[in-house]
Parts: C-alpha cells; structure tokens; sequence
C-alpha cells in the first residue's frame, strides 16, 4: 500500500525521492501518528511534500491510494454533540417522496426552529423529520433529505439544497501548471490586451540600431523595453461546494491568465462575496484578507473578473446572516455593489451552461447585480466576455 503511494506521488509530478519516503516509513514505526487517519495525512505530508505547490497534487493521490481509510477510524473520542451525528445509514427517497417533504418557509424561521431545537434536544437521533440527527428528513442535521436545511456534520453536500453548513470544509487551491486542452482560453484572452512598453531596456530595438549606425558610421546598438500587456486584473474564484464539479475548467482557465497577463492577482471566495477573501485554501482559515483592504490597495484601472457557477440558496445573497459558513454582518448584494461601484470593468464567468442558468434564482440575482455581464464559460463566452472589459 505505501510502495503504491510513493509510485502514485512520483507518477504525479510531486518530487518524492526514496530518502523521504523512509523517513516516513521511520516515523510510522515510531507510531507517530497513533493509529489516526488525520494524523497520518498530516504526518506523509510533511515527510514528502517539501514545495506548497504541491499540496494539491499530494490530496489527490491521497484521496485516490487511501479512499475509504476514514472508515476505519470512525470512532468518537469525545462526548460533543458532533458524535449524535455520525453517519450510520444512508436514505435513499424516490423522487415522489422528495417532493412530499416541505421547506420550513424562510431563512429566519430555519434558524428560529434550529435555536429551539438545540435547546430542546438533549440526545443522539437518526432517521426522523424533527430532530438533528441523521438519515433522516429533518431540516438539520446530516445523510438525509430536506429542500431547505442546516447541514450539521456531513463531509460534503450530496443534493446540494443546505441553505446554511455548519462544518469546517477544506478546499483546495486550484493547480496553475494545469496543462490546457486546447488553445482556446488563451486566444480568448489574448483580446483583453494594451502593451505597453516598461521596465529595462533588455531588447534589442533593430530600427534604431540600424538608423544610429548609419548617421555615426560606427556600430551603435540601441536597447529598448520588452512590450508586455499592460492590463492589470483581479481574478476572484469560487472554490468548494458545487464547484468542485468545474474544477478541470478554472484551472485550465488560471493556467491561461497567469501565462496572459503580467499584471494578476487572484483570491478565493465561497458561493458569494462577503467581508474577507484569501489566498491560500488550506490556510483561509487562519489567513483572511478583509475585501475592504483589496478594495482599497488596488486603484479603479484594474479589470475585474469573477469565476463561479453562481448556484447558492438566494439568502446568501440577499440577507445577512446567510452565508453558509459563517455569520455576515453585510449581505453580498452588498458586496457585490461595492465592486461593480468602484471597478467599472468587471465581468462574471459561469462555468453552467447558459440554457441552465434561468433555472437557478441565484445566478439570475448575481447577473442582475452585475448589470448582465455574465458570460457562459465557453469560447464565444470567454469572447465576449474579453470585449465588454476592452471596452
């Protein structure tokens, strides 16, 4: 098992070398990791990843070479609440029972009724309709069905109707050496161009050369600056959630504007904007950037472009409080005015396909909150989409 993940890591492009890998067969030997799946993670990761680039790529073998490990160290080792929630039976509703089981009628009164029931409630339950537990149709808790619910300890959305999560999720920072399919993307992009010519004089200007050599008739060679895109862009990624599903897409399209633009700076969001962005996934936790500092460091000229499938519950747009990860003492609407207010230039790229998006309220809020420049992440998208920030 552990020969396959070192041949896994190396077949991947992370540079694990033999040396490490002992290290690591050292440290288990020890028993450094006591017999935990997180600490072993932690532990391999640490023993054979020396570049952060390559985190991403060593979660992926990860996942694949050890799918499942988490089974075996499913037992609780603290009395929380946490525990009542443990998966022990997945529900499976036909369609006709879905549509059977209704919404609780609004964000405030889902919260209302999730305060009481933590007051109330004082014991472990699965499979019911009231209770937090799961395998059930309560609108809390985990492993079940409801339309409109708190999802309280599940490790990742399966029908994707939460309209709030209650669990510390790890998202992973998109790949920039991803290797494009196909040229497309970066012609697209080579339409949203103004060279300029800054820097040092490290080329070679042959016109000038030729035209001083011959009025002082001795060899004069002239320098000038290399011509580089002069567009300056901020580049804001929806990660996690139902964006997992188009993360081939945003990496291809990262690999793209790196290579493009000069001038780049990219963040993370979830779902919507909200009052902090960040750089790194496995630390946006710890090292947040307040949006307002974004707002204030980089001036007006910049173009702006946004990167999400835009598909969320309406209340983390329209209401505080709605976000799905934390408590926002603004609404994104509010957000999301700041940025098309002050950037004139500024665009949405959906990876959903155009002919869905009237089906999902969300991405028709945020399309009217950017004025219609929302474009289909396709070549004649990406296009057009180029166009409306030259303008």
């Amino acid at each position: 098992m552990f020969i396959t993940f070192f041949t896994e890591l190396k077949s991947a492009g992370v540079p694990v070398s033999l040396r490490e890998y002992l290290t690591l067969m050292e440290a288990l030997d020890k028993d450094l990791a006591e017999r935990s799946v997180e600490d072993f993670y932690y532990l391999a990761r640490l023993s054979l990843v020396k570049d952060e680039g390559n985190l991403d790529k060593f979660d992926r073998v990860f996942s694949h070479v050890f799918k499942g490990l988490d089974l075996m160290s499913d037992v609780p080792t603290t009395d929380i609440p946490e525990e009542w929630l443990r998966k022990l039976a997945e529900k499976h509703l036909s369609e006709e029972e879905k549509a059977q089981i209704e919404a609780l009628g609004g964000f405030e009164k889902l919260m209302e009724t999730l305060r009481e029931r933590l007051k109330e409630q004082q014991k472990r339950h699965q499979g019911g309709n009231k209770w937090i537990g799961t395998a059930g149709t309560s609108p809390f808790g985990a492993y079940g069905y409801n339309p409109e619910g708190v999802r309280i300890g599940q490790h990742e959305s399966r029908h994707r109707r939460a309209v709030k999560v209650w669990d510390k999720r790890e998202f992973k920072d998109l790949d920039d050496t991803q290797l494009l399919g196909t040229r497309n993307i970066q012609v697209a992009l080579k339409r949203l161009r103004n060279f300029a010519r800054t820097g040092a004089a490290e080329e070679l200007d042959l016109d000038n050369t030729i035209r001083s050599t011959a009025h002082k008739g001795l060899l004069d060679i002239k320098m000038r600056a290399e011509r580089h895109n002069a567009v300056k862009v901020l580049l804001f990624f929806d990660i996690g959630g139902s964006m997992d599903d188009h993360i081939r897409v945003c990496e291809e399209l990262f690999s793209a504007a790196r290579s493009e633009f000069k001038v780049m700076e990219h963040f993370y969001f979830h779902n919507c904007l909200y009052e902090y962005v960040w750089k790194e996934n496995h630390r946006r936790h710890t090292e947040r950037i307040p949006t307002m500092d974004v707002l204030h460091k980089y001036p007006a000229d910049y173009k702006i472009i946004f990167v999400g499938d835009a598909s969320m519950s309406p209340y983390e747009i329209a209401y505080r409080g709605g976000s799905v990860e934390h408590w926002n003492e603004e609404a994104g609407e509010t957000w999301m005015k700041r940025i098309t207010v002050l950037y004139k230039s500024a665009i949405w790229l959906n990876p959903v396909r155009e002919e869905h998006w009237r089906y999902t309220h969300s991405i028709n809020m945020l399309n009217e909150l950017m004025d219609g420049r929302m474009f289909p992440m396709t070549v004649e998208g990406l296009t057009d989409a180029m166009k409306e920030l030259a303008r």
